[in-house]
């Protein structure tokens, strides 16, 4: 019989990997808890809801193993545009090839946009951990408790967690629990890297996410960006964004008088590009005018909308 190797540890660290879908219905703050786990702001936030428009991966290696999300647009029932028709496509499909979903809720709310979002995860069969963000917006807590026994009567998921995005409470043992319902395997990913996405990608919705944050309740939603130039030179980014609109009347509120609002939205995503970036960005922006981009399929097509 062979002795054991007193120096040889008992048990052997199993490594766990997977990805990892985070649904919920608009504006819950599926993005919010994306950029809080990942410890850098990856997807874009607002108030306003369909904030986030393209399935990002954010990538989170921690101790037991490497945890691929991808952030979804919200699933809603707002419109039939061929733009809201996409995002709800897209959440979709983002599922499908999944190991596990986040179903994200709002603590004591539950909507039909929040039990579409559950359909479409349970069409997908795929293990569900059910999120139940802002509980710091909930002074009782003992106030939830029928509120989390209706939600575990509708789904067998494996495992609640209550936690406050904004602030972290419960993140990590959030965490912890995704690695543990992953499958075991080797990272797919170098420890230090965060995401698949080009910084193209992200100057783009850094100056998306300016337009969400500053403008009314609709024009946000008839805007889109295109980066014409991304490049380095003398230590520098050189970036030339162009921002579509659908009217010309829409063109006017963007460019403020004296063009005092489009600079307000231009300085205040170069300011995030360069903590993102973390290196000096120049950027200049322009407007331009393409109708009815957002109900036209072949023009989603062209300004980077797939399926």
């Amino acid at each position: 019989m062979a002795e054991s190797n007193p120096n040889e540890s008992s048990t052997s660290v199993v490594s766990r990997c997977g990805t990892v879908a985070i649904i919920g219905r608009p504006n819950v703050g599926k993005s919010t808890l994306l950029n809080r786990i990942l410890g850098q702001k990856l997807a874009i936030t607002s108030h306003k809801a369909q904030t986030t428009r393209h399935a990002i991966l954010g990538i989170k290696t921690r101790a037991g193993g490497q945890i691929l999300f991808v952030d979804t647009p919200g699933i809603h029932e707002r419109g039939g545009s061929a733009l809201n028709r996409y995002l709800n496509r897209a959440a979709r499909a983002a599922v499908a090839d999944t190991d596990l979903a986040l179903l994200v809720v709002e603590a004591g709310r539950w909507t039909e946009e929040d039990a579409k979002a559950l359909e479409a995860i349970a069409a997908a069969g795929v293990p569900v951990i059910a999120v139940v963000n802002k509980v710091d917006r909930i002074a009782d807590k003992s106030t939830l408790l029928p509120y989390l026994q209706a939600l575990g009567e509708r789904h067998a998921f494996r495992h609640v967690v209550l936690v406050s995005a904004t602030k972290g409470d419960q993140v990590e043992t959030l965490e912890r629990l995704i690695v543990e319902s992953l499958p075991e395997g080797e990272p797919v990913f170098p420890e230090d890297q965060l995401t698949d996405r080009s910084e193209r990608f992200f100057a783009a919705e850094l100056v998306r996410e300016q337009l969400m944050q500053r403008y009314g309740k609709e024009l946000p939603y008839c805007t889109t960006v295109e980066i014409e130039r991304f490049e380095m030179a003398d230590g520098r980014y050189l970036i030339h964004a162009l921002i579509w609109v659908e009217r010309p009347g829409q063109k006017g509120i963007i460019i403020g008088k004296h063009g005092e609002a489009l600079k307000a939205v231009a300085t205040q995503a170069r300011l995030e590009m360069q903590k993102l970036f973390d290196c000096p960005v120049h950027l200049e922006v322009w407007v331009k005018v393409k109708k009815s981009w957002s109900s036209d399929e072949s023009a989603l097509s062209t300004l980077g909308y797939h399926d």
